[in-house]
């Protein structure tokens, strides 16, 4: 862990928030101190900006929406989205000054990248994410990501920012994930019941057999829970990422590389970064039903998807979004980016390209999804 040279960094909102919702400075000038001194950054005046000898960090940062709750006289977080919008609209604004205002104190600057799972989906917009977080850290900027909460929709949510934060790790080449919560790593069960054991290591799915984790959201100011830090653990350590889970006290020790909370060691190598972001970042607008010498084809020869074992077409999808495909029982086995319209489809089912491009022209020779485009699901 001490070779890292790039760290993602992710903290919840009830690390930075008071029991009523508000915004803490303190435990953000806390966290500020800790991210600081780990990029080796000192306080302004003693070292020109941007000049730091330790790792470069991305944060991404949960409270937006917490931050709103208090300025909008809201007591708790509400449940509708349009609320929620409205308190991170509010509140997104006060949790970057408060950084930004807390970074000064080292002579660093701050940007904000607010991303949507559309943003990270779309090839083109996904170059320009990394290419944004790549010149703030090459100039020595601390990138703060969330979220973007006032203008995502249901369908374009990433829902939770650990995920967000495996995501982003992967997006910028991130050598450790460091998931900070109000515990200190994963626990055989409830933390507050006497008995339980801290898992120190994960190496693979073998170790969290028989561990309860518990629900996905029990702050009352955020969305994630244990549930999404384990499942934003796999998608990193599945990557090739390892990380970190540990409280926020605790920050410093997970930066230096000292042993603290619970390490999930890398499982995988490093996939390509489109086939990560559509296993995990994109929302099926419709699914593919196969037949099963289709499923064998796409799923155990990894082969493309042609119009002769698709059985049935479900949803409103157009050219280029991400559908499921499905086996004969209705189980999701890979997800792709379709070649073809919703309304085209019921055509071409079960008919040989050959055949199609002898009938409607060479444009119907292509695959309805190609195995670049493919990727498969756990089953």
């Amino acid at each position: 862990m001490t070779a890292a040279r790039r760290i993602v960094v992710k903290i919840g909102s009830s690390s930075l928030t008071t029991a009523s919702g508000g915004l803490d400075a303190d435990r953000v000038d806390a966290l500020v101190n800790v991210l600081a001194r780990a990029r080796g950054d000192v306080p302004y005046g003693g070292r020109p900006p941007g000049a730091h000898g330790g790792p470069e960090i991305v944060l991404v940062s949960s409270g937006a929406i917490a931050a709103g709750l208090a300025p909008l006289g809201l007591k708790k977080r509400p449940r509708d989205l349009a609320r929620q919008q409205a308190a991170a609209s509010v509140g997104q604004g006060l949790l970057v000054a408060r950084y930004t205002a807390s970074f000064a104190r080292y002579g660093v600057r701050v940007g904000q990248v607010l991303l949507t799972t559309d943003d990270v989906a779309r090839r083109a917009h996904y170059r320009n994410a990394y290419r944004t977080l790549e010149k703030l850290l090459s100039m020595g900027a601390m990138p703060i990501v969330n979220e973007n909460d006032t203008v995502a929709t249901d369908e374009i949510r990433f829902g939770d920012n650990d995920r967000l934060a495996a995501l982003v790790a992967h997006l910028v080449h991130a050598d450790l994930l460091v998931l900070l919560s109000d515990v200190d790593g994963l626990y055989d069960g409830d933390p507050r019941i006497p008995g339980t054991t801290r898992i120190d290591e994960v190496r693979g799915e073998e170790d969290l057999e028989g561990v309860s984790i518990g629900s996905a959201g029990k702050a009352g100011v955020g969305t994630g829970g244990m549930v999404t830090k384990v499942e934003a653990a796999r998608i990193a350590s599945d990557a090739g990422i390892p990380v970190v889970l540990t409280s926020a006290v605790h920050a410093a020790d997970a930066l230096a590389g000292r042993r603290t909370g619970t390490l999930f060691h890398p499982t995988g190598r490093r996939s390509a970064d489109r086939l990560l972001w559509l296993a995990h970042a994109s929302a099926p607008r419709g699914a593919l039903t196969l037949d099963g010498g289709a499923v064998e084809a796409v799923v155990h020869r990894r082969k493309s998807l042609l119009p002769a074992g698709i059985a049935g077409v479900e949803g409103h999808f157009a050219a280029g979004d991400p559908v499921d495909l499905l086996d004969e029982n209705g189980h999701a086995v890979a997800r792709g980016l379709v070649n073809f319209d919703a309304k085209e489809l019921p055509r071409l089912l079960g008919r040989s390209t050959r055949e199609l491009a002898r009938e409607l022209g060479p444009a119907y020779e292509r695959e309805v999804v190609h195995r670049d485009d493919l990727v498969l699901l756990p089953r």
